[in-house]
């Protein structure tokens, strides 16, 4: 008997992307602040959380490598109701 490989549902997918959205805007904001803080204690926390989100980013790409839905494409796009 063939194991079957563990995938995701689709709204465990969709979860997962949005933690990987949230963890790179944290990522992004920890990065930015590093340049307006002055104290070195402070910069090393910092430095470190930014290695802590990348690695929780990582961890989370690979959790949503096992997501295995497509979502259909239409052949034709809708005609978008503007009034």
């Amino acid at each position: 008997m063939l194991a079957q490989k563990p995938t995701l549902a689709a709204h465990e997918s969709l979860e997962i992307h949005e933690a990987i959205n949230f963890k790179t805007l944290c990522l992004a904001k920890s990065k930015l602040m590093q340049g307006l803080v002055f104290d070195q204690e402070l910069k090393d926390l910092m430095q470190k959380d930014v290695r802590q989100y990348m690695q929780a980013i990582a961890d989370l790409q690979a959790l949503y490598g096992k997501a295995e839905f497509e979502a259909p494409v239409p052949e034709f796009r809708p005609t978008p109701i503007l009034n």
